[in-house]
């Protein structure tokens, strides 16, 4: 079972999204047209489990498991939609996770819902002081239960979706 562990912002966090940003390029080329530093360790000043979520899009999904290969000679397991349809996900590191890929095609919803929830986050400090806040509760409540923490922010974590999506709507 995977242990929960939070932790405060670090600020080696977009040193590390850079160089897996770099390794992403070299692996799928020109099939990728961006790369984005998403999740609380992309939030200065946010608490976070210490894993990179990095969002890839690429021109399309089609053939794209012929990366595979790749992604695994680099240390990654390649999980495929993993729940999420019109997703690829890839993780590093194991029970003691270091990175989550979460790779999607151009025009695909979820990559816009996630920029957009990064980016509220960054410009609202008071939303980060309470996110933090509940994340560490949790933590320490469910130190030893993944799906419980995870369960334990959804409903706040969806209202903080919600601001934000409202707030890029009127930006």
């Amino acid at each position: 079972m995977r242990q929960v562990i939070v932790t405060p912002y670090q600020a080696s966090w977009p040193e590390a999204f850079q160089e897996a940003k770099e390794q992403l390029e070299k692996i799928f080329g020109d099939r990728l047209l961006a790369v984005h530093h998403i999740g609380s360790t992309a939030v200065p000043g946010l608490s976070a489990k210490p894993i990179l979520d990095i969002l890839p899009v690429v021109d399309s999904l089609d053939g794209i498991e012929a990366f595979d290969a790749a992604m695994e000679q680099i240390g990654y397991e390649a999980k495929g939609e993993f729940g999420m349809p019109g997703r690829r996900y890839y993780r590093k590191g194991g029970d003691a996770r270091t990175h989550h890929i979460h790779l999607y095609a151009s025009g695909n919803p979820e990559v816009i819902r996630h920029v957009v929830f990064r980016d509220y986050l960054r410009e609202h400090p008071q939303e980060v002081e309470a996110y933090s806040t509940i994340k560490e509760q949790l933590a320490r409540q469910f130190p030893e239960d993944i799906s419980a923490y995870i369960a334990g922010k959804d409903s706040f974590v969806k209202a903080m979706e919600q601001r934000a999506l409202a707030w890029w709507s009127h930006d």
